[in-house]
């Protein structure tokens, strides 16, 4: 299997099926096969009961003790029992029986599920070297709860020291697994720290020790959280902080960090993110609920690419970046909070690593269809039908393009283009289907009744199609953003100026940085980027001053504009609820449900096209981009998190974004993502 076009990769770097050859062999002789990884050069192998003691007896600790029970009026053992009790809720139990279980268990699931598993091996024998040279980080992007299940597979298959995993503590509650996944690697955390000191400085002191002493490979997900659209998220960088902190105090001469791109053909939980974010609490992680969800065991899911990066040295990409000589002025084991270079160097890194994952994804048939089928109109999907061969034609024209703009496409070699579209179009038969030579949408399964399906009913069951249908264009939506933004900029300023050009560019990126990603202080670079691909495909003529649409260019801007669209259409409908609300204060759910009702009352009126505006992580986005702006203000920090708006700037943003009033760069308001 090779990758079509291999712009970023290795010269004919190949990916290899790492199921092909284990069909053939029985499931525990691969499980109890001999497992002796390199060990990490620099420092002798410890225990967890050891690493557990290490992490206990700190200076920084002890000192972070005295102060709690300073400020608490506790005693220094009732704050030492407290970290006691911390760290053993939180700490993993690595242990080789229960990773041969795993792998035992995990190898069925995926010989069942996934017609194969592709692997880059030059990623991983850049990998096995780098583990025993310096404490590795691994950082995969995070789809599925599958995601971490198949990086300690893959090491585990080519003998690479198996990982420590951040998880979130929730796993930690399932009967049985819980304890399973503990003793396979993983430790738990809490998803929202707060201003809980100790538990902060247990964290961190947990993390440091594990990168100082070589411990073990130790695996995080940059993102934070499972991502319900299939869209990289913004970075957090607490955990970055943490796993640089050694690197930067000297205590460690280097840091290497390996960006991991997971892709798949068809997630397993397509259809519960989809209802997540239509509002439906998300199920609570039980084992009860796994053993239900077996049925996902029926179901083929295609094909898994793994992509190991290169190993990036933190030594090396810090260089001329950060000042060191700070941290030489104070006690390594005092609490040192990072000073404004730090931060800024950590979200560097962290927003390069997530660039690098999004740069490493394939690209599938399916995600290719599902930008062509999103700009068909609704009634055309559910009623009338696209044409097959439409599709075919627009898709293969679609294909052409993103190899222009560098996509890796995953597209079968031996199978004809016809083939390779009536394969998809199966393989993804629960959100569309095939009939009398026309493609339709497959709306939700309606449940028996005795009345009628009423009209907000009919309008959610379509909504859940859509929402899955634009979580696989997602997908390949970082291929596209930045000439789709310079794009939109040429309709919004109707101008062919560079300067205008660049100026709306910029407005758009700080505008939408939480729902693409864009590395800080490289807006001018993304526009060069942005003028040289539409370039490349023949759409426009630069100039050093002016920007213009060539004769062939129309059908390129018209398609990247309509692919922002829904983005646009969904942020205008908040701005203008924002703008009309009686009420200039609220609460994040009082803001989310209201939207959610306006919303759907426009879809059914037929007076909104889009169902993206249904979507809760879109809702969010717009109050984090507003209050980056400073439209929105949190004035009160609480469960609900509570908000003030100023109306006026609402108005002028979303005038901006209309093309009413010339764009201009709203200098944003810091925001830490910790």
């Amino acid at each position: 299997y090779r990758v079509i076009d291999k712009v970023g990769l290795q010269d004919d770097e190949e990916f290899v099926d790492i199921l092909e050859d284990k069909r053939c062999f029985s499931d525990l002789s691969f499980a109890f096969r001999t497992f002796s990884p390199p060990p990490y050069k620099v420092a002798p192998a410890c225990s967890t009961a050891e690493l557990n003691q290490v992490v206990l007896d700190s200076q920084y600790l002890r000192y972070v003790i005295k102060e709690v029970a300073v400020e608490t009026g506790s005693s220094v053992e009732e704050v030492r029992d407290e970290v006691c009790r911390i760290l053993w809720k939180m700490s993993q139990n690595l242990q080789l029986r229960f990773i041969r279980l795993m792998a035992f268990t995990v190898r069925k699931v995926f010989k069942r599920i996934f017609s194969a598993i592709y692997v880059n091996m030059e990623g991983v024998n850049a990998l096995q070297q780098a583990a025993q040279e310096s404490p590795v980080i691994l950082m995969p992007n995070h789809r599925s709860y599958v995601d971490f299940l198949v990086v300690s597979y893959i090491l585990f298959s080519y003998n690479i020291p198996l990982p420590v995993i951040a998880a979130g503590i929730p796993l930690a509650g399932m009967k049985i697994v819980g304890e399973i996944l503990r003793r396979s690697g993983a430790f738990f955390i809490r998803r929202a720290i707060g201003s809980d000191k100790l538990y902060w400085a247990v964290l961190s002191e947990y993390v440091r020790t594990i990168v100082r002493s070589g411990f073990a490979p130790l695996e995080f997900f940059v993102e934070g959280l499972r991502s319900r659209t299939l869209k990289s998220l913004p970075p957090k960088l607490g955990m970055m902080h943490m796993i640089l902190e050694p690197f930067l105090k000297g205590e460690v001469y280097d840091v290497t960090l390996v960006p991991i791109s997971i892709s798949y053909d068809r997630v397993l939980e397509e259809s519960l993110l989809a209802h997540e974010l239509l509002g439906v609490p998300k199920p609570r992680e039980s084992t009860t609920g796994l053993l239900k969800a077996s049925k996902v065991l029926r179901e083929n899911y295609g094909c898994m690419h793994v992509n190991f990066g290169r190993p990036l040295s933190v030594r090396q990409l810090c260089e001329g970046k950060l000042n060191r000589s700070q941290y030489n002025l104070i006690p390594r084991d005092l609490p040192q909070k990072p000073n404004a270079e730090t931060e800024a160097c950590g979200s560097w890194l962290a927003h390069m690593i997530v660039r690098i994952q999004e740069e490493g994804t394939l690209t599938s048939p399916w995600s290719l269809m599902a930008c062509v089928l999103l700009q068909v109109p609704t009634a055309a999907l559910t009623e009338e039908g696209l044409l097959f061969q439409q599709l075919t034609e627009q898709t293969l024209w679609l294909r052409k393009l993103a190899l222009d703009f560098g996509a890796h496409l995953s597209w079968p070699e031996k199978l004809s283009d016809s083939e390779v579209m009536s394969s998809t179009l199966a393989l993804h038969r629960s959100v569309v289907y095939r009939k009398a030579g026309r493609v339709y949408l497959v709306r939700g399964d309606e449940p028996e009744r005795k009345h009628p399906i009423s009209p907000e009913e009919d309008m959610m069951r379509m909504a859940v199609a859509f929402l899955m249908l634009v979580s696989y264009r997602n997908q390949c939506l970082h291929v596209f953003v930045r000439p789709a933004l310079l794009a939109l900029a040429m309709s919004i300023t109707k101008s062919t100026q560079r300067d205008e050009l660049l100026t709306c560019f910029c407005f758009l990126q700080e505008l939408f940085s939480n729902e693409f990603i864009f590395i800080p202080g490289r807006s001018s670079q993304d526009f060069d980027e942005a003028c040289s691909l539409l370039k490349k495909c023949k759409a426009v003529h630069v100039s050093l001053w002016d920007v213009t649409v060539s004769d062939t260019g129309l059908a390129v801007l018209s398609f990247l504009q309509e692919l922002l669209k829904p983005f646009i259409d969904s942020y205008q409908l908040m701005f203008r609820f924002l703008c009309e609300e009686r009420d200039c204060v609220f609460t994040e759910k009082e803001f989310l449900l209201a939207v959610r009702t306006l919303a759907a009352k426009l879809i059914i009126s037929g007076e909104l096209h889009t169902y993206e505006a249904l979507s809760s992580d879109v809702q969010k986005n717009v109050l984090s981009a507003l209050r980056r702006l400073g439209a929105v203000t949190r004035i009160k920090t609480s469960e609900n998190n509570e908000y003030k708006v100023n109306k006026s700037a609402v108005r002028r943003t979303g005038d901006m974004l209309a093309g009413r009033i010339p764009p201009q760069v709203v200098q944003a308001v810091p925001d830490a993502r910790l």
